[in-house]
């Protein structure tokens, strides 16, 4: 039996306001007493609530440590000089009297008594151990005192000669490596690497510092020189704007500035949208774990309400629970939070993302934070206190218990809410998401009111399940204040991450649909149009080199009679902006042999083959060929930004396609003079399946033909990145909300379900009929949680993948007012949705199975 309770009786009006807060202090030491006594519970709602609070409060700190402000990356930019001056470069003819450049100039401004050493930034190519590439790159003396705090040298010594420099981790691991003679600058001048230092902030970068006068020679417009000055006197804000006057850009304390806050209304409105869905989640998950306590307890509250308690005061000894267990967890997010934020400033843990800066501690957001932590305990405390306080005292002091209310929640506000959510979403797609974020915590808050209703009818359709599951069933119906606040926290989480991972699918699938390139993924095209022979063989070459044992294909690239570049496009007939389904800016054809034919088509076809021998284009999509041709947009390019199109058409026969995805059309070459056009053969394809390129070594090529060769056209044609590792995630996320909301109203039916199953081992049930009870309840509530969870997310993605931006020929359609032509492809990810609706349910009775007591103690009821 608890011990007896603090008496607390009624007063009159001035008697009561003056005894609130004794009975206020007096309700927080029960509190205090009953959380040290059930630790588990209270360890349950300290985890609930304490950790979104230190996850957010974390992430708010590495966040805003990572970014560096302008005053925090001053020192890096200007050491321990007074200012940083840099020339913008001369925009126009009348400037370049009164711009300066030169180091004279700049003493001139900055008047006697001033030191000046030269700063230059740009970038620079090398050929190092893994071939070329290019890099940011700096003229500066590290030695110089001016310099301190710029860059922190990790190995080596710092450059004392003008063949020396030293490199960054990043340069390292592009082929400079310390102690190579990479060469640099488009001289190709051999430079030894002395050393490696590491930028202070920004960790992965790439760069290349040498001795003023070595690196960087193309200062034609004085654009990029610049100076590190000290100055005999503080410089100020006057100082400033005069030398920005003169066109000069200045760095100096007295102009860093930071700035913080959001000004985008969206963002704060998403942002403030995002927080009531956490805090509605928080308050369901720890509602369970509250009643619980409450059930435990309600011997020790009807004792309080027996010595003269008010229903209020009964009210409080629970909202207390809340503010002790609430305001202790958000306390302890708050200061786990803070010190993870403080060691990960202190570990450099910003590594990870390539920025490293000091400390910094938001404390507005990270106090509001804390805040709606403690806000959402409390707010979980309140409807098991209103609860408490309407339980029948005598039946409690009886052991009996009372009668079940039969509360079926709010179903007409409920439906109310869900319609008027739904009828926003719709209309809310095409514009921005935001808008469907709110219709989407609109429809959920009416879901949460129509809970109790879900929950009753779903028990009453439990009828024909074995005796158990009915048992379970009847139980949740029974108790559908517990029961309907863990569904509930259930369906918010999988209605959440429901959405989440269908808008991600369909925009994928969008995405997908708009990707219809004319040649199959992964190959490597290479265009050298303009290129004279010799260069073009050295292109051959080049390539062949770079990528060993692939079969390269030549095709050939259209001119008109002027010598300009022609692309071939395709359009589709009737389509709206009278371009190729997916492709805005057309689908440039290739234009060869039959060994290009081949290579495009994916397989051998005779039939296809003879009639592109025959001079006719062969076309993968029968809805391009009318009349048997197939109509082109020839685009003339005057410039890399102006051309003059027409419309041609070709003799055109259709053939399937190993690959329809990746295959439009295929043009031979002898049919180009009939269309007034000229091939030259300056266009290879490397075939996919021989080589697989990373990103990198991609760049590599690009940049090693630049440099070698001169302007080469250089295409990588890849797949849509599906981003396989988002769901997975979606769902260990959704799993583990789901199951801490489901396996805490599991242990508050444990309680209510002691003199049941004492009843079935009275009668010879088996210790594992009891746990398939206890697992059965598991299952009704993350069952029911998932189904209406997942029915109430689907059309939720739907609408947030329509509000994104169209892709393909719907981006570039007139406008439109219709719903399905707002309407984006709609892919619903299956197997996400089959693990949250089946694999949960199973997942979480699973565990509530395995973990349940099946020894029960036989009681004596009292009637």
């Amino acid at each position: 039996m608890s011990a007896p309770a603090p008496v607390m009786t009624r007063t009159g009006t001035a008697g009561a306001a003056r005894s609130r807060p004794a009975a206020f202090l007096a309700a927080l030491r029960i509190s205090r007493r009953d959380a040290l006594r059930a630790r588990g519970r209270s360890a349950l709602i300290v985890t609930m609530v304490g950790l979104p609070v230190l996850v957010i409060v974390f992430a708010l700190i590495f966040t805003a440590t990572a970014d560096i402000t302008e005053r925090e990356g001053l020192r890096a930019r200007i050491g321990t000089a007074d200012l940083r001056i840099v020339t913008l470069g001369r925009p126009d003819t009348d400037a370049r009297a009164s711009t300066p450049t030169s180091s004279s100039e700049i003493m001139s401004l900055l008047g006697p008594g001033a030191r000046i050493i030269p700063a230059n930034d740009g970038s620079v190519d090398f050929r190092g151990e893994r071939g070329y590439d290019h890099v940011s790159a700096h003229e500066l003396d590290l030695r110089d005192p001016l310099t301190k705090g710029m860059y922190r040298l990790l190995r080596g010594r710092l450059p004392a000669a003008p063949g020396e420099i030293v490199v960054t981790p990043g340069a390292e691991e592009r082929g400079a490596r310390f102690g190579t003679t990479p060469a640099v600058t488009f001289k190709l001048t051999p430079m030894r690497v002395v050393g490696v230092v590491e930028h202070p902030h920004q960790t992965k970068s790439a760069e290349i510092i040498g001795l003023p006068g070595t690196l960087l020679f193309d200062r034609a417009d004085g654009r990029g020189t610049g100076w590190l000055a000290d100055t005999p006197k503080p410089v100020t804000m006057a100082d400033v704007r005069r030398l920005s006057r003169a066109s000069l850009g200045v760095r100096a304390p007295v102009e860093a500035r930071d700035a913080y806050g959001y000004h985008d209304t969206e963002d704060a409105v998403a942002i403030a949208l995002i927080v009531v869905m956490g805090v509605l989640e928080v308050t369901l998950l720890a509602g369970p774990a509250f009643a619980v306590g409450a059930r435990r307890r309600r011997r020790e509250l009807a004792l309080v309400a027996a010595q003269g308690g008010a229903p209020g005061q009964v009210r409080m000894v629970l909202l207390a629970d809340g503010v002790v267990l609430g305001g202790g967890a958000a306390l302890l997010g708050l200061a786990l939070g803070v010190g993870l934020g403080a060691l990960s400033a202190a570990l450099e843990a910003g590594r990870l993302i390539g920025a490293v800066g000091p400390l910094d501690i938001p404390w507005v957001p990270v106090l509001a934070v804390a805040a709606l932590g403690a806000a959402s305990g409390v707010a979980a405390a309140v409807l098991p206190a209103v609860r408490a306080a309407r339980q029948d005292v005598a039946a409690v002091l009886a052991g009996r218990r009372g009668p079940a209310r039969d509360r079926a929640g709010r179903p007409i506000i409920g439906a109310v809410l869900v319609v008027a959510g739904a009828v926003a979403a719709v209309r809310a797609i095409g514009s921005d998401r935001v808008w469907v974020l709110a219709a989407e915590v609109l429809a959920l808050l009416g879901l949460v009111a129509l809970t109790p209703s879900m929950v009753r009818l779903a028990a009453a359709a439990a009828k024909a399940l074995p005796l158990p599951l009915r048992l379970a069933a009847r139980d949740a119906a029974r108790n559908r204040g517990r029961t309907a606040s863990a569904v509930a926290a259930v369906m918010t989480a999988a209605a959440a991450f429901t959405m989440a991972a269908v808008a991600f699918d369909s925009n994928l699938a969008e995405r997908r649909e708009a990707f219809h390139p004319a040649v199959p993924a992964g190959t490597v095209q290479i265009d050298g149009a303009g290129l004279d022979d010799a260069r073009w063989a050295g292109v051959r070459t080049l390539v062949e080199r770079a990528l060993p044992g692939a079969p390269l294909i030549e095709a050939v690239a259209p001119r008109d009679t002027r010598g300009s570049a022609v692309e071939l496009s395709v359009g589709q007939l009737g389509a709206p902006d009278g371009m190729y389904p997916g492709n805005p800016f057309g689908v440039s054809l290739p234009v060869g042999d039959g060994r290009l034919l081949e290579f495009v088509q994916g397989r051998r076809d005779p039939v296809a083959a003879a009639a592109f021998a025959a001079g006719r284009a062969v076309v993968f999509d029968p809805d391009l060929v009318r009349d048997g041709r197939l109509w082109l947009t020839a685009l003339h390019r005057m410039s890399d930004w102006s051309g003059t199109s027409e419309e041609l058409s070709i003799p055109a026969v259709v053939a399937r396609a190993a690959d329809p995805l990746h295959a439009v059309a295929v043009l031979p070459a002898s049919a180009l003079p009939a269309l007034g056009l000229k091939p030259e053969a300056r266009v290879l394809y490397a075939v996919p399946s021989s080589v697989r390129l990373t990103e990198e070594q991609e760049a590599r090529l690009e940049r090693e033909l630049a440099i070698t060769i001169g302007p080469v056209g250089v295409t990588f044609v890849r797949d849509i990145d599906s981003y396989g590792f988002v769901k997975p995630l979606l769902f260990l996320a959704a799993a583990v909300l789901a199951l801490g909301g489901t396996l805490a109203a599991t242990g508050l039916a444990a309680v209510d379900l002691r003199p049941d199953l004492s009843t079935m081992a009275a009668v010879g049930a088996k210790p594992g009929t009891r746990r398939l009870v206890v697992a059965g309840q598991a299952g009704f509530v993350a069952g029911l949680g998932a189904l209406a969870g997942a029915l109430a997310g689907i059309p939720a993605g739907i609408a947030v993948a329509g509000s994104s931006r169209p892709y393909g020929y719907r981006a570039w359609a007139p406008d439109s007012s219709s719903f399905l032509d707002r309407l984006p492809a709609i892919e619903l990810p299956w197997l996400f949705l089959a693990a949250l609706v089946v694999g949960l349910p199973l997942l979480a009775a699973l565990v509530a199975g395995a973990f349940t007591r099946a020894r029960v103690t036989l009681t004596r009821r009292v009637t």
